[in-house]
């Protein structure tokens, strides 16, 4: 919950600062937990995706955004080593 919400956020900042109006996103994260050769579990991958849509940006802007939100979000930052996947779909505004 924590890497979708801040991934929201990352993305609504970035799109905002390229001019973009009307945002609306939905981000979800799918993580897949295993076992821990040193006892526990770990995080073995997170599956975030992206739906949305912002007047003033195509798919390809909002796409290329995306990925650098992902990059830059502080708990994408914070999980370096765990397989992070993304997918995005955008919605024409």
């Amino acid at each position: 919950m924590a890497h979708s919400a801040c991934l929201a956020m990352q993305l609504s900042a970035l799109i905002s600062e390229h001019g973009a109006t009307s945002v609306q996103l939905d981000v979800t994260a799918e993580v897949a937990l295993g076992p821990d050769p040193a006892g526990g579990f770990r995080l073995m991958g997170i599956d975030l995706a992206v739906t949305g849509s912002a007047a003033g940006l195509d798919a390809g802007a909002f796409a290329e955004l995306t990925e650098t939100a992902k990059r830059i979000c502080p708990v994408s930052k914070a999980l370096t080593g765990v397989e992070i996947s993304l997918a995005t779909t955008f919605v024409p505004a």
